[in-house]
Formats: structure tokens, C-alpha cells, sequence
């Protein structure tokens, strides 16, 4: 068996689309960069619903995750714009907005809490009444009560993103070793590449360890720098719009129905998405008959002509979630390793931003200030202090 051995300036540990646009954007900057995944633009972007919603994804107690989330919203057109213009790749980007609905009084009362805290946040959305909803989505539930409209929140293609993000490094030279990072190598306290699946070695000055829900699973790293991500299981479906049918809906709805959150994001292709559970199991990616009919349950509460739909796909996935929820970008306390993920529900619309900022600590050694809240040594140990 032969054995892998390469240096680069930039080795990037996962090929999803995190570890896709830092590679990206590191070898624009002039850095010799490899990626190590066997199957670069797969992870959870296959079963993202593309959201791009930083005003109707804010909760309570992460305002300061919403600055990021807002930086990275305002990025997407130009970011979308290069990539396509480089690729030649649709990528699907639409910008047609968020109506979240509300299905009952309960409902109704939390969404107005979520207004008021947007505009507290200084973000524009526009409280309708349950007619108003129906004007705009006639398709909706006759007991719709009220909803927020919210036109800044826009979606893309994940799928698509990841593919053409494959693209766009193949053009850049982004060299893609298709194994499996098996163990981080450590020379003299300092991370000097990976141990692979072949036997062999890939080395580097920098690594970057972009593996969503699998991040702190790579042997070698140090008890005090494993990132601390859990997996958070998803489960999704997609149906088809038959010509018929449409427009079935014209922008995303979103509702909490029962207390379980529940989306509809359709695209221009006919395919709707619909998602999302969210489930701590470990690293179970069952799509299992109850997840299925929660979704289709609650779909059908909001749009009940759903149901006519052909259903093509179910899917489950592993969201990278954090302690705080938050992602984790930048150096760590070990010397030539930096982290690129935990971004939980948040990845495709952090991709913009993940990949500037990454490429600016990549190549100037310095975390830009919007990135600071979320370097990774926020949840290192703090040292005690020795009694006398």
C-alpha cells in the first residue's frame, strides 16, 4: 500500500461547507491548502433547509450570536455573486422572505414576544393578522392567527452551495486527499498535520479542524483543546410541487406547532423542504416513522394541502451544536491548531463570514473583532489559583 505524505501551508480537516469556504478563502489568499474528507461537499449541508434567516432564527440569550449572523446575511449576495461568477454554478440563492405563523393564541402570544424582541434588536419584521397571512400565502391554514413578515430573511441551496464550494477550490488548487483524518500529529507542542487512513501523513503549518459534529472526535488532540460539540439529530423530508400545484407557497413559513418548531422552504426547482426535528440521540441518523409523521403532522396544520404532495426523500443529519450554541473560529491554545465549527443550526448561513474570518487568522495571524466572541478559548479551563 502506498502511503500519503504532502506538505501545505493549510491543511483543512472536513470537506463540508465550512471546511470547503475557509479552504476556499485561504488559497485565494495565496496559501497552499488541502482538504482531507472522503467525500468532500457531503456533511450536513445535504440535509440543511438553506434558511438564511438571522431576524426569525433569533433567541433569547444569543443577541450577541445575532451581530454574526447579520454580517454574514449582508455577505451572501456578493458572496453568492463570486461564487456563481467563478463556478458558473447556480446555487440557488433566493431572496424571498420569511412568514412565521402563529396557530393558536399560545403561538400567537410568543411570536408577539419575538417581536417585540426584534425590534428591541433593531430588526425589521411586520406583525400581520391571520388575514393578512392568507393574503400573502393563500395556501395557509383558514385558523392561522397572526404571523410576522420578515422580507430580509432569504434561502439558498445547500446541496448547491456545497457542490459549487467544490468547484470553486478545484479552480483555486485546493488539493483534496479523499481518506480519513485519523489522528492529529503533534510535534514539540505544536499541531503539524494529520495521521491518515493509508498510513501516511499530511503536514501542514496551520490545521484547521472544520469536521461539524465530528470535530472532537479526532484522536491526538489534547483533553484541554477537544472542542466541545455534540451532535443534534435532524430529520427532514422533501416533497415535490407538481406543476398543478403551483405556487403552492411563494416565501419560507415557519411555525412552532405544539411546541415543536416546523418549517416549509420552498424552491424554484418545485421541491419544498420540510424540517426540522431536533433530537438529542448521540450519533444516531435513524429516520424513524414518528419523526416522519411529527413533520407531516404539523406541516399539514399549516399548509393541509401538503399532503396531496408526492413525498421523495427523508433524511437525517447531525447539526454541530456547541454549550452556548455558538460557533467556534479561530486559533486554540495548542499552536497551529485552529477550529472552524459548532455553527449547530446556523452553518449555511455563517458561511460567508466563517470564511473571511478564517482566512484572515489564517494568513495575518490576528482574529477580526467580530469573530472574538467565538474564539474557541472561550471554553477553556480557567486556571485555579495555587494556595500559598
Amino acid at each position: 500500500m502506498s502511503r500519503t505524505r504532502s506538505t501545505s501551508d493549510v491543511l483543512v480537516v472536513g470537506g463540508g461547507i465550512i471546511g470547503l469556504v475557509t479552504a476556499w478563502r485561504a488559497a485565494q489568499r495565496g496559501l497552499s491548502t488541502t482538504v482531507a474528507d472522503p467525500e468532500p461537499g457531503g456533511g450536513a449541508a445535504r440535509v440543511a433547509a438553506g434558511m438564511l434567516a438571522a431576524v426569525t432564527e433569533l433567541h433569547y440569550g444569543e443577541e450577541t450570536l445575532l451581530a454574526l449572523n447579520l454580517a454574514s446575511a449582508r455577505r451572501y449576495p456578493d458572496f453568492v455573486a463570486e461564487l456563481q461568477d467563478v463556478t458558473g454554478q447556480d446555487v440557488g440563492h433566493r431572496a424571498c422572505g420569511t412568514l412565521a405563523v402563529a396557530l393558536d393564541a399560545d403561538d400567537r402570544a410568543h411570536l408577539r414576544e419575538l417581536h417585540a424582541l426584534q425590534i428591541r434588536c433593531g430588526l425589521e419584521s411586520e406583525w400581520l393578522s391571520g388575514r393578512e397571512c392568507r393574503r400573502l400565502e393563500p395556501m395557509l391554514a383558514p385558523g392561522v392567527r397572526g404571523g410576522l413578515r420578515v422580507d430580509g430573511d432569504h434561502q439558498v441551496d445547500p446541496r448547491r452551495l456545497a457542490a459549487a464550494l467544490v468547484t470553486a477550490c478545484e479552480k483555486a488548487g485546493v488539493v483534496f486527499h479523499r481518506g480519513h483524518a485519523e489522528r492529529l500529529t503533534v510535534v514539540r507542542d505544536r499541531a503539524t498535520g494529520v495521521a491518515v487512513a493509508d498510513g501516511g501523513t499530511l503536514e501542514a503549518d496551520q490545521v484547521v479542524l472544520a469536521a461539524g459534529s465530528l470535530s472532537g472526535r479526532l484522536d491526538g488532540v489534547p483533553g484541554d483543546v477537544v472542542p466541545p460539540v455534540r451532535p443534534v439529530k435532524g430529520q427532514v423530508l422533501r416533497l415535490t410541487v407538481p406543476r398543478a400545484f403551483a405556487p403552492f407557497l411563494s416565501r419560507t413559513v415557519r411555525a412552532v406547532v405544539r411546541g415543536s418548531h416546523v418549517y416549509l422552504v420552498p424552491r424554484e426547482n418545485g421541491e419544498l423542504v420540510v424540517g426540522a426535528t431536533s433530537e438529542e440521540l448521540g450519533w444516531d441518523t435513524t429516520v424513524t416513522a414518528g419523526g416522519v409523521y411529527e413533520l407531516l403532522r404539523d406541516a399539514h396544520e399549516l399548509v393541509p394541502g401538503l399532503t396531496e404532495l408526492p413525498l421523495t426523500e427523508t433524511l437525517a443529519g447531525l447539526r454541530p451544536a456547541s454549550p452556548d450554541n455558538a460557533p467556534m473560529l479561530g486559533p486554540t491554545a495548542l499552536p497551529g491548531l485552529l477550529l472552524a465549527t459548532g455553527h449547530y443550526r446556523n452553518g449555511v448561513l455563517l458561511t460567508p463570514v466563517t470564511g473571511d474570518v478564517m482566512a484572515e487568522v489564517l494568513t495575518t495571524g490576528v482574529l477580526p473583532d467580530e469573530a472574538r466572541p467565538f474564539t474557541p478559548r472561550r471554553f477553556s479551563p480557567v486556571p485555579q489559583e495555587q494556595p500559598a
